[in-house]
């Protein structure tokens, strides 16, 4: 059976956008009658697992290639002897590397990289200087295609002139629809479960809990909406290394229990985490790339209100699907929230708009199909 390496350099530690997307190429290989290797940082806990496996899946696991060290060279290149694939797809992983070289040694006729590195604030994309244009091209030769998630990041690498134009392939980043389900109690479940009233108005941010997500503003900006409507709750899903900080700062700035720290939620559809939100916040402080968790809250047919940075704007439509506003706008952010808040039909003709946009360009069916199509593998 021919084969497909797909080299993912993260945790796969809950059902999110990056395991989802797995999942769906998977499945299309497997129609076509190819193999799908999964190889991770770390074994998949029992849920993921079972949510990934399939006939033509084999979950490998590399503790080490992400640090490009000698013992991940090691691990690819035993997982390159071991499956002998066709292709080879890196994810997560540095642009720079020795694993487009180290697949053509082990006789890989096609090798993959999708960019999903969102940039420092106020990054300003610049042409490389020649020597650093010819060193890249020479490490990067190997590479046939580079995929990237949005225009913003396929902007960020042309402008570098790194790579010649034609090897960048604009795919965005999608969501499985097939899991949004229709409305259920999942509301009340998640409300019951982190002991929120279930009569609030939920505003959500699903993310790391980190300076770069912009949580130190969404404070702010929970705090000036808390004080003009009582019946909101902000609603914070995800973990991080600045957690205890933030709680801190939330009891200080008095949003007593009008903020709600889930930690981490393992799968955020089938747990009703979007289901329960009334208002999808993403306010993140460094040029985002995408926004996978913007276009999940979007498939649920809830507006969203984000900041103009990277390729959110990409996403949400301002005045159409939600509201775009700058990095440091609080008073702005939170009149935004509260014009949703106070305007139920509001919120559901920007839901319903940006349910139509995930449709058009963010589903997971179809743009896998895209990267099929990069392959080079009928799919029909």
């Amino acid at each position: 059976m021919r084969t497909v390496v797909s080299v993912f350099g993260v945790q796969p530690f809950r059902i999110g956008g990056a395991e989802t997307y797995a999942r769906e190429l998977s499945v299309q290989l497997g129609r076509l009658g190819w193999k799908s290797v999964l190889c991770y940082l770390s074994e998949p806990p029992d849920e993921v697992k079972k949510f990934l496996s399939l006939p033509n899946v084999t979950i490998e696991v590399v503790e080490e290639f992400a640090q490009l060290n000698l013992a991940g060279v090691k691990g690819i290149g035993r997982i390159l002897r071991r499956h002998r694939p066709d292709i080879l797809h890196l994810y997560f992983t540095s642009f720079l590397g020795v694993y487009p070289w180290l697949a053509k040694v082990c006789n890989v006729k096609q090798v993959c990289f999708t960019d999903q590195t969102s940039r420092p604030a106020g990054h300003v994309a610049q042409r490389a200087p020649w020597w650093k244009r010819v060193a890249v091209r020479f490490i990067n030769f190997p590479l046939d295609h580079v995929v990237c998630v949005s225009d913003y990041g396929r902007r960020c690498l042309d402008i570098l002139r790194v790579l010649p134009s034609d090897r960048y392939k604009l795919i965005y980043n999608a969501v499985d629809r097939s899991r949004v389900a229709p409305a259920t109690n999942k509301r009340s479940e998640f409300c019951r479960r982190f002991e929120i009233p279930e009569n609030r108005v939920i505003v959500l941010q699903v993310s790391w809990i980190i300076p770069e997500k912009g949580i130190p503003h969404l404070l702010k900006v929970a705090q000036r909406v808390v004080a003009e409507d009582s019946n909101v709750q902000f609603v914070l899903v995800g973990e991080g290394a600045y957690r205890d900080q933030y709680t801190k700062d939330a009891i200080d700035l008095g949003l007593g229990d009008h903020i709600t720290w889930t930690g981490l939620v393992q799968d955020p559809f089938g747990e009703g985490v979007f289901e329960a939100a009334d208002i999808i916040c993403q306010v993140s402080n460094w040029e985002e790339v995408f926004g996978w968790m913007i276009a999940e809250g979007m498939a649920h047919g809830k507006p969203v209100v984000a900041t103009r940075v990277g390729g959110i704007p990409e996403l949400v439509s301002d005045g159409t699907t939600g509201y775009l506003v700058e990095r440091d706008e609080i008073e702005y952010t939170a009149g935004r929230i509260l014009e949703l808040t106070r305007n139920a039909e509001l919120r559901r003709e920007m839901g319903e708009n940006g349910r139509r946009k995930v449709e058009t360009d963010f589903d997971l069916e179809r743009n896998i199909a895209k990267v099929i199509s990069i392959y080079g593998l009928a799919n029909g």
